[in-house]
């Protein structure tokens, strides 16, 4: 499972979280720090990523649409970039089950 971290999220985190998603990158690394929610929804599905995002509108759009892509939805708040390092590898089964899953279009993931 690859994910790609939105804009609302450190840059740095798909680099302290490789070893455990492989190929997982950010927004900004494909020049889509600042299009439209659709674009990246679109760029997502095209190229096999799990959006994982802090932000309500992809919880909305993959209610709506379904997948693909997935979604992840950190509902957590403001907070250090360790702590979400962290919440990402102590759901790492929650993620990959979720990857697997071939009726899911959306994971919420909370403290």
């Amino acid at each position: 499972m690859k994910l790609l971290l939105d804009q609302n999220l450190s840059r740095r985190i798909p680099g302290l979280i490789g070893d455990l998603f492989p190929g997982s990158d950010h927004v900004v690394s494909h020049g889509l720090d600042r299009v439209s929610d659709e674009e990246v929804w679109n760029f997502a599905a095209i190229e096999g990523f799990a959006i994982v995002s802090k932000d309500s509108d992809f919880h909305q759009m993959s209610l709506v649409r379904g997948f693909p892509p997935k979604v992840v939805f950190l509902k957590i708040g403001n907070c250090p970039t360790d702590l979400i390092v962290s919440v990402i590898r102590k759901h790492e089964s929650d993620f990959k089950e979720f990857d697997a899953d071939g009726s899911a279009s959306l994971l919420i993931v909370e403290l």
